[in-house]
């Protein structure tokens, strides 16, 4: 089976296909020959996912997925949150959002943070929605050059090495990405045997 993931994000595309596994290809916007890029101006997660999904699923009647997803850090009330991906502003690099979070972390001694995803469906013309978290911590310091986004600072609980110290696979263990898309895979083969 083939579907439509609704972002232009590469990293998110390999990082969804993995996930999923060889029982479903994924299709990006770009094989799909669609180029546009999706607004994300709502407050939640859940919102922007399924405003993507609904603005993809009306352009091209095709079944399709997206996601959002933040990182939610418990010292600075749930931030970045749903602004992960511009916590610097707009445009914003990777590093720039880290810095940022650092800086606001400071030396604070609670360093709890969660990874959370949300999965917006759109099959026939219906929505269905699917989450994954994955719980951890942030480090004062970046370590390793793999993942993208906050990964150099955001150890998994169970582990002692970063996101970004890890292969996809092994990030794949922890992954809140991973979560959601196994639900959503879950749903897709009852779907399909019914």
């Amino acid at each position: 089976m083939k579907i439509l993931f609704a972002t232009n994000n590469p990293h998110k595309v390999e990082e969804i296909q993995a996930a999923l596994g060889p029982s479903l290809e994924v299709i990006s916007l770009r094989q799909a020959n669609i180029f546009v890029n999706i607004p994300e101006p709502y407050d939640t997660l859940q919102d922007n996912a399924s405003g993507k999904s609904r603005i993809i699923f009306d352009m091209t009647g095709m079944d399709c997925f997206s996601e959002d997803t933040g990182l939610e850090v418990e010292a600075l009330a749930g931030e970045p949150g749903v602004k992960s991906a511009r916590y610097a502003g707009e445009p914003s690099t990777f590093d720039q959002n880290i810095d940022k979070l650092l800086s606001r972390l400071g030396d604070h001694s609670n360093r709890n943070a969660r990874f959370r995803t949300i999965i917006s469906l759109v099959l026939g013309g219906k929505e269905f929605l699917f989450e994954g978290i994955c719980e951890g911590s942030i480090l004062s310091g970046r370590r390793g050059k793999g993942g993208f986004g906050y990964d150099p600072v955001f150890v998994p609980k169970g582990s002692t090495r970063t996101f970004a110290e890890m292969t996809l696979k092994e990030k794949n263990q922890f992954s809140h990405r991973k979560k959601a898309a196994s639900k959503l895979i879950e749903f897709l083969q009852m779907y399909m045997a019914s």
